[in-house]
């Protein structure tokens, strides 16, 4: 055996070994989903069996979870705050990221040290403020009330600067010279270069929306409008109803699967792109 048959075969090992690493990771991932919806699945008295395959297959906990709450309500109320605060979130971003990166302007760098410097600041700590400000504004009890706080992320702008930076200036010198005003250059030439990493960004603010809790639950107080309030009617001090609450959860994981499947390509690019210079 030659030596360059010795590097081919340890090269060959150390990515199969590198394979089943990988392959064991993604098990550990994946098994608590798994796990969520094999309970959800599970007949009442079932419900704490340690079996890996839920056997025999029920749906009296979906059944329960329909009677109990309006499920589809809550799935589309979570919905309407996750896309809203996400495409708000994304256009205020790409507003200010644009205008950091295309313009120079006094105080350009501190303006945007300021801005990001908000990313910094716990959102606990302006929650009282916007309750108060929610409140003379009539919009507790609200979607809005729940949406109107978190159009602003200074993460994304953060991101979506670091991409336009990376944006040749040649062709926002060519849009100007061939008469396009900054709006249009910005819609035309510099959005469907950045769809990838819009995107990516989108998928995990709209992730970020659709998991928050706290913030629902201060200004819808003791409504069901959204699913992760929902789940609670399912927690008691007399004990938990688990088949219901997997039931329901499981539920609201699939749009979440169902974004990440239609965007996958798009979110693939975005990290692909991300690494060329």
């Amino acid at each position: 055996m030659t030596t360059d048959d010795v590097v081919g075969l340890s090269s060959r090992a150390r990515r199969l070994g590198g394979h089943v690493v990988l392959g064991l990771l993604s098990l550990v991932c994946v098994f608590p989903i798994y796990w969520l919806y094999a309970t959800s699945l599970r007949a009442p008295r079932d419900v704490y069996s340690l079996s890996v395959l839920p056997w025999p297959l029920s749906t009296a906990s979906y059944t329960e979870a329909f009677a109990k709450n309006d499920v589809l309500g809550m799935l589309f109320n979570t919905g309407v705050v996750a896309v809203f605060s996400a495409l708000g979130q994304l256009l205020v971003a790409l507003l200010a990221a644009y205008a950091f990166a295309a313009w120079r302007f006094p105080l350009q760098r501190l303006l945007y040290l300021m801005f990001v410097g908000t990313w910094l600041v716990p959102f606990q700590a302006t929650i009282l403020p916007n309750y108060v400000l929610l409140s003379r504004l009539g919009l507790l009890e609200t979607l809005a009330g729940v949406i109107v706080p978190t159009l602003c992320s200074a993460l994304g702008v953060l991101l979506l600067r670091e991409h336009l930076n990376a944006f040749p200036k040649e062709l926002l010198d060519a849009a100007r010279m061939d008469g396009r005003t900054s709006w249009s250059t910005l819609w035309t030439v510099v959005v469907p270069t950045l769809r990838p990493a819009l995107a990516a960004l989108g998928i995990l603010l709209a992730i970020s929306a659709w998991n928050e809790y706290f913030w629902p639950a201060m200004v819808l107080q003791r409504s069901n409008a959204v699913v992760q309030l929902g789940l609670r009617s399912f927690m008691g001090t007399e004990g938990n109803e688990w088949g219901p609450l997997m039931a329901t959860a499981g539920l609201a994981c699939l749009p979440v699967f169902a974004l990440y499947l239609v965007l996958q390509r798009h979110i693939v690019n975005a990290f692909v792109r991300s690494g060329l210079k």
